[in-house]
Formats: structure tokens, C-alpha cells, sequence
């Protein structure tokens, strides 16, 4: 054998032997998630007084450096907290969006990990190779009231040009004075992504931004993309066929194009959705796992290895997917009989302190939907679609609703209980049973996009499913992923 050859041998030995330890590290950062996870943000809607306790206990662990780096509009502190002593600096920041706080999430669990006792050699690998650099919440004051753009009512992630946010300065100064050589932009993304001509939801999309119009593809660029394809394999084993790319055309606003066009690695996570994960904490463990990994690669430098053309086998966004789509349902209009999907999206309405919020479903779509697909889906052929009924009594209150049987209103064809006398301040209620005034004229059925949808499918004249707000009843089990009723006036 010659001596190039054993070279060669040897160095494939080494490749492997290293995924094969990275293997078994991503492995245990899944299962053993549980250990690490910040008990005190568990639900979507968190606030810049949620994490600012967290950033002050960090200030006093002497691994950890934490900076004040800007304020926001509303004059929130934007904290920069840096770790690790490496020569290769990592940047991360989440949350420009103020209504993207899945990653913001998943940071303070990786800050619970860099603090434990656990994985000692993986974490002295990363932190002797990597200085890491976190700016979670880059919009407080979106986040505040869980809305996009900041409080100037701008898009920060369209001001890379401009820079007329203070937010988008401030991650410019950052960016600059690091020079980093990756750079992590977290977002979120709607969940009615689906991974390209399947019925996945795309509950983790990538991108390695383009900083041109050509899309060239240079070292800074490849780099992300050996990073990205890296992530890809990892979260394929937890979440198989549910991981998109985002389309890469260049746009000379955002900041991930241009941070790119500046010199840094830049990786764009999005997390989208996953089936009976409404407050996204599977997929906040999803990012944890996948920013963990990248970083380890990172750190050991075997993402340089990884070819760049897997990076277009990951198939692109598409958005097709709806809340529930229903096949195929027998609707008569006029005397006629049409057969008619329709697809549903159980859209979200924050409450006045945007801490929580309830559903207020629309029919978005009907019609051949045969090349959607729905989160639920029910083959409804042979049901009828009709109407709702009022139920002839009108309560007094709410409560007297509520003590009903409501699944036996449903199964006798009643979708609405009339009440004397509701209160202004309650717009929904937690049983299947939509809540009208004493005064409120319920509007003929008809099935059109944008009506709320409320109705009977019927099975030879007789009631079989209830469509609720959107939501669907098995009127034969009970079963049905039911939230919330409507209260209308």
C-alpha cells in the first residue's frame, strides 16, 4: 500500500471517528433536553421582563461576560452575552420579530446547559475553540404587545440599509465588532409551511441567505451551507421530512443577505410548525438540538468536510398546509348538489395583555384542494354539509351554557346557545357550543372563504361530525382537538 493511500485511509478514519462522537452527542443532547430546559418560559408569549432575570443571574457567573449593547425604541435593555474563550467567534440573535420567541426560548436552555456539570469534554471542545456571542430578543417592544415590526412600526429585518431602528444599529455595531465568522438569525415562521410536495409540516426551515443577485456562492456562503446540511441530518431524526429551505433570492434589505455580503457565515433557522405543538416546545427543543450541534460541528470543524450539493436536496418551503382540510363534502347550493375541500386555518387572537390568546377560525380556502394538506384531515365523502341550529331556549348566562350536555346539542343539530345577558369583556368559551346575544341574527349557511366556520356534516341525514369554530367533534366518541367557541353579539 502506498503511503498516499494509508494517508488517505487515515484521514476518513479520523472524519468518522469524529461524526461518530458527534453522533452521540446530539443523541444525548435530545434525550437528556429535559435537564436543561428553562422551567420559567414555557408558553410562546414571553416578555422582556422574562428573560431579564435570567440575564441578570448570567451577569453574576464569572464564565459569562453580559454587555448592554443598545435599547430599544421604548428603552429596553438589548444585552449582549458572550462566552468562551476560541478564536472563532459564533454570534446568535433571535427574536427581531417580536412574535418569533421560539429560539429566544431555546437560547436560555442552551445558557442552562453551558452553566451545568454535564458533557464536560463536549463543552470544553466548544468553549476552548469558539467564543460565543448571544443577543436573544433583538425586539422587546414587539415582543411586548406579540406583534412583527417595533414600535416605529418597521420590519427590523428590512433596515440592514436604512438602519433607522435603533434594534437594527445596534445589530450592526455588534456584527461589526465581532467580524464573526458564523452568524445564527433566528425566526419563526407560519406554520402553514410544508416541506415541498408533501404533507410535512416544514416545522424547521433553513437558509444560507444569498448576498447577491446572482447567488454566488463563495466560502463565507459555503461555509453556511455545509453548517445548514450538518443541522439537516441531525433534526431528520427527530423530525423525518419535516425540514424546508427557504428560497434564496436576494433581498438587499434583510440583514441576513447582507451580514453574508459582509463577511459572516450566515444561517437563517426558522421554526415553523409541528402537529399538537401550539406553543412550540418540541420544536424549541428542535432548535436547541440543532444549534448545539452546529456549534460542536463548528468547534471541531468537521462541517468542512460535508459537501455543499446536499444543500439543495432539502426541498424548499411551500405553504400548503391548513389547520384542518376536510375532502370531498357534499354542499347544496340552489337545489344542487356541488362537492366541495375546504380548508380551515384556526387563526389566533391575542387577549388585551397579549400573555394568551384564543382561536377565531376562517374557512381560507375551498374548492379541489387536492394538492393541500392539513394538519387533520377528514375524507368526508357521503357528508352533507348544513347548517347549524339555535337551540330554542335563551339562558340567562353563560354558566347556565356551560352546564348543558353540550355533545348531546351537537348530535341533535344545535351549534348556538342564546344568552340574556354576556358580559362585554368574554369573547369566547372553553365548551364546544358557540354563545350568541339575545339580539343576534345567526347568518343563512352558506360556504364561502372568510365566514367562521360552524356547521353539522351530516351521514344520510343524521349528524355525524360538528365543525365548531373550526374545530372538528367525532359526534359518535367525543374526540376532536377542540379549543375554544365563539362568543357573538
Amino acid at each position: 500500500m502506498t503511503s498516499h493511500k494509508l494517508t488517505l485511509i487515515i484521514c476518513l478514519l479520523m472524519v468518522f471517528s469524529g461524526f461518530g462522537q458527534e453522533k452521540d452527542f446530539t443523541s444525548n443532547l435530545y434525550s437528556t433536553y429535559g435537564k436543561y430546559k428553562e422551567a420559567t418560559l414555557d408558553k410562546r408569549r414571553i416578555k422582556h421582563n422574562d428573560i431579564q432575570p435570567l440575564i441578570n443571574k448570567l451577569s453574576t457567573n464569572p464564565k459569562f461576560k453580559v454587555t448592554v449593547v443598545g435599547k430599544s425604541i421604548e428603552g429596553r435593555n438589548l444585552s449582549l452575552i458572550s462566552i468562551g474563550t476560541g478564536a472563532t467567534d459564533v454570534f446568535l440573535w433571535s427574536q427581531m420579530h417580536g412574535d418569533e420567541p421560539t429560539a429566544t426560548q431555546a437560547i436560555f436552555d442552551i445558557f442552562n446547559f453551558l452553566t451545568s456539570g454535564d458533557f464536560k469534554n463536549e463543552k470544553e471542545n466548544i468553549l476552548k475553540n469558539l467564543k460565543l456571542h448571544f443577543l436573544p430578543m433583538l425586539n422587546p417592544d414587539g415582543a411586548e404587545v406579540y406583534q412583527r415590526r417595533n414600535t416605529l412600526g418597521i420590519d427590523i429585518n428590512r433596515d440592514a440599509l436604512a438602519l433607522q431602528s435603533p434594534e437594527g444599529r445596534t445589530l450592526k455595531r455588534v456584527r461589526d465588532s465581532l467580524d464573526a465568522d458564523f452568524g445564527f438569525n433566528l425566526h419563526d415562521q407560519s406554520t402553514y409551511y410544508n416541506a415541498e410536495r408533501t404533507d410535512k409540516p416544514a416545522t424547521i426551515s433553513y437558509l444560507a441567505p444569498a448576498f447577491n443577485y446572482e447567488k454566488d456562492i463563495n466560502e463565507v456562503r459555503a461555509n453556511a451551507m455545509k453548517v445548514i446540511v450538518y443541522m439537516n441530518q441531525i433534526i431528520q431524526k427527530y423530525a423525518p421530512g419535516q425540514v424546508g429551505r427557504y428560497n434564496d433570492d436576494f433581498e438587499p434589505r434583510a440583514f441576513g443577505d447582507n451580514i453574508q455580503k459582509w463577511g459572516t457565515s450566515a444561517i437563517l433557522i426558522e421554526s415553523g410548525g409541528y402537529k399538537s405543538d401550539p406553543e412550540k416546545q418540541e420544536i424549541r427543543k428542535l432548535n436547541y438540538v440543532s444549534i448545539l450541534s452546529a456549534i460542536y460541528s463548528i468547534a471541531k470543524g468537521n462541517y468542512k468536510n460535508i459537501p455543499i450539493s446536499d444543500y439543495d436536496k432539502i426541498p424548499e418551503n411551500d405553504r400548503k398546509l391548513f389547520d384542518l382540510k376536510l375532502n370531498n363534502l357534499t354542499y347544496n347550493l340552489l337545489g344542487k348538489n356541488y362537492t366541495l375541500d375546504v380548508g380551515i386555518h384556526q387563526l389566533e387572537v391575542d387577549d388585551p395583555s397579549h400573555s394568551t390568546y384564543y382561536n377565531s377560525s376562517r374557512v381560507v380556502d375551498q374548492g379541489d384542494l387536492s394538492t393541500y394538506y392539513g394538519y387533520e384531515t377528514l375524507e368526508g365523502k357521503g357528508y352533507s354539509m348544513v347548517g347549524g341550529k339555535v337551540y330554542p331556549k335563551i339562558l340567562p348566562s353563560i354558566k347556565e351554557v356551560s352546564q348543558l350536555k353540550a355533545l348531546d346539542l351537537l348530535r341533535s343539530g344545535f351549534t348556538y346557545v342564546r344568552v340574556e345577558n354576556i358580559p362585554k369583556s368574554e369573547n369566547y368559551v372553553s365548551f364546544p357550543i358557540n354563545v350568541i346575544g339575545k339580539d343576534y341574527k345567526v347568518p343563512e349557511f352558506k360556504m364561502r372563504v372568510g365566514v367562521i366556520p360552524n356547521f353539522i356534516l351530516e351521514d344520510k341525514g343524521k349528524p355525524r361530525y360538528a365543525v365548531i369554530n373550526g374545530f372538528l367533534i367525532d359526534l359518535k366518541s367525543g374526540e376532536g382537538n377542540f379549543k375554544n367557541a365563539l362568543i357573538l353579539r
